[in-house]
Formats: structure tokens, sequence, C-alpha cells
């Protein structure tokens, strides 16, 4: 197994083979790829540009890097995030079944925090696994926006 080597991140490459949808009322998606690993360098601070070439199809990508404690930082606040969207999930959940629970008399309606908790709960209930996975996801590589024949690649973290 191979050590990290401080100030460097490992990323794959992802190359795209194929990517089909079948089904007409079930649809299932089946995506077909290749990966190439690399090893790319930190910067000492900010962020620094770096371009990868993808051996399937030679084409040059670039992709963003970031210092290590920015994406610590950044992984931080996804995490935090993705635990007050879980707080305020249960919080608008339990609210939206309290005041949904109730009998009101004739002409009287629901509070007007009512319709709010129960978009939060929908809201909330997105937001928190997206945030969580993104922030286990992230490692401060990112793919920037390229032409049509580089939209077939991805960069991914490689986990050890």
């Amino acid at each position: 197994m191979n050590r990290p080597i401080p100030g460097t991140v490992e990323v794959a490459v992802r190359h795209i083979l194929s990517d089909k949808v079948t089904g007409f009322l079930v649809r299932t998606r089946r995506i077909t790829w290749k990966d190439s690993v690399f090893r790319v360098r930190r910067p000492q601070s900010g962020k620094q540009t770096v371009e990868l070439t993808c051996p399937v199809c030679d084409a040059s990508l670039l992709a963003e890097v970031r210092t290590e404690t920015r994406a610590r930082r950044t992984r931080v606040v996804l995490r935090t995030l993705a635990a007050l969207c879980t707080i305020v999930f249960f919080a608008a959940f339990a609210y939206a079944v309290h005041e949904g629970g109730k009998t009101l008399p004739e002409g009287q309606s629901l509070p007007t925090l009512f319709p709010v908790s129960v978009v939060s709960v929908f809201v909330t209930f997105v937001a928190a696994p997206v945030l969580f996975v993104k922030s286990r996801a992230y490692n401060g590589v990112s793919l920037l926006d390229a032409p049509k024949p580089r939209r077939l690649h991805g960069i991914m973290p490689v986990r050890g």
C-alpha cells in the first residue's frame, strides 16, 4: 500500500467510456469508466492550477488544487452544515407534526410558520446527506470546466 507523501494528494482522473440509460418506467443508468491515479503536489498557500493528462485519450485537464488546511476547513464547514441541517430537519418535523395535528376552530388557519417548516423538512431531508457525502469526498482538488472533449472526465479522491 502506498503511503501518502506529505504535501501531496492522490486523485483519480476518471475517463468515462460509456453512459447508457435503459428502461421506460424503471430507468437504469450504467456508466463505465477507466481510472488513472495521479499524485498532485499541494501549494504552500492559496490555490494552484495543475495540468493532468488523461492516459486514455490524451486530453489535457486543468485541476485546481488547494492547501491541506483549506481542504480540511472546507470539510469541517460541510460537516457542520450537514449537522445543522439534521437539527433543523428534526426541529421542523416536530413543529410540523405538532401544529399539523391540532384541530382548529372553523375559520382559523395554521400559523405562517407551518408551511415554512414543511418546506424546511423537505429541503433539509435532501441537503443533510448530500452535504455529509460531499464532506467525505472533498480533498481540495477540483476539475475546472472544460470544452466538450474534456467533459467525459472527472476527478475523484483516492481513498487509502
